[in-house]
C-alpha cells in the first residue's frame, strides 16, 4: 500500500495508537474509545495490507501473569509512511493520541 493511500479515521487511529505505543488489541481499544468489533477487522485489514505486523506472546510471559497471550502489533516501514500521510489528512490525530515522540519533547 503506498504512503499516499487515503485511510479511514479508524485506521488512521489505530496507526497512530500504535506508534504511540499502544501495542495489543485492548490497549489500542482502551486509547481510541473504539469497539473490539471495530478494532480487530481494521486491525486485519491493515495487517493484510502490510502497514502492521503481529506475533503473539510466549505463553510463559502470559501465565506468569495469569491472563491469555497478547498479540502484539508493530507498524511496518510502509505503515510508518502511511501514517505520515494520513496525519496531514487527519491533523487532530497526533493530538488525540500523541507519539512516543511527542511525549518526550
Amino acid at each position: 500500500m503506498a504512503s499516499e493511500t487515503k485511510l479511514s479515521h479508524t485506521a488512521a487511529m489505530i496507526l497512530q495508537a500504535l506508534d504511540a505505543g499502544f501495542v495489543y488489541g485492548f490497549s489500542i481499544m482502551e486509547m481510541t474509545g473504539l469497539p473490539s468489533g471495530t478494532v480487530y477487522p481494521a486491525m486485519r485489514r491493515l495487517e493484510r495490507d502490510e502497514l502492521i505486523r503481529s506475533h503473539w506472546e510466549r505463553q510463559s510471559i502470559a501465565d506468569a501473569e495469569q491472563r491469555p497471550a497478547r498479540k502484539y502489533y508493530e507498524l511496518t516501514k510502509a505503515g510508518k509512511a502511511t501514517l505520515q500521510a494520513s496525519r496531514k489528512r487527519y491533523p487532530l490525530l497526533e493530538r488525540l493520541i500523541p507519539s512516543e515522540e511527542a511525549k518526550s519533547v
